[in-house]
């Protein structure tokens, strides 16, 4: 399963990767017709929290966790796939993190996601799976789980952008 979602992740970070480069720079920083973030902000927060879910599973894979229960609830997102579908608020310690970027800079952060989770990668089925980091809004989640987690909300912004280009095309 470990493999399974590792592939996907890299899939859709490629996705990621051909849309940034479609994107025009003005465009990339502009907010949208629909207003809420400019595609940019969805990249800085999109693969800036990638990267903090890495270390929180790093530190699952170091016994750097605590021994808590996982909520049903999201154990059935886990195994669903998906986020349940509503607009969701970003935990107030993350918004604070989010900036307009410029598309090089958006990269490098894709390129520094991509880096810490090769390297994450090879030991997260070693990992204990009672070892558990908090997320913000889901809970303790094992390293598997933030591995999941990370392949979720890579598909879950997918989504936004795509919302976001159908507002562009409308505005036209």
């Amino acid at each position: 399963m470990v493999s399974k979602v590792n592939t996907s992740i890299h899939q859709i970070v490629d996705t990621y990767k051909a849309k940034l480069l479609h994107y025009n720079e003005a465009v990339f920083q502009t907010t949208p017709p629909i207003a809420g973030w400019s595609y940019s902000e969805v990249f800085a927060h999109i693969f800036d929290s990638s990267i903090l879910s890495v270390m929180a599973l790093e530190n699952c894979i170091n016994g750097k966790g605590e021994d808590q229960k996982t909520f049903f609830t999201v154990k059935l997102i886990l195994l669903w796939g998906a986020l349940p579908p509503q607009k969701y608020k970003v935990p107030k310690r993350l918004i604070d993190r989010v900036k307009k970027m410029t598309k090089t800079e958006a990269m490098r952060l894709i390129h520094q996601f991509e880096n810490a989770l090769n390297k994450a990668y090879p030991n997260i089925s070693k990992a204990a799976s009672n070892q558990k980091t908090k997320h913000p809004r889901l809970g303790y989640l094992n390293a598997k789980q933030w591995h999941r987690f990370i392949e979720i909300h890579l598909k879950h912004h997918l989504k936004q952008l795509n919302r976001i280009e159908k507002s562009f095309q409308q505005s036209i």
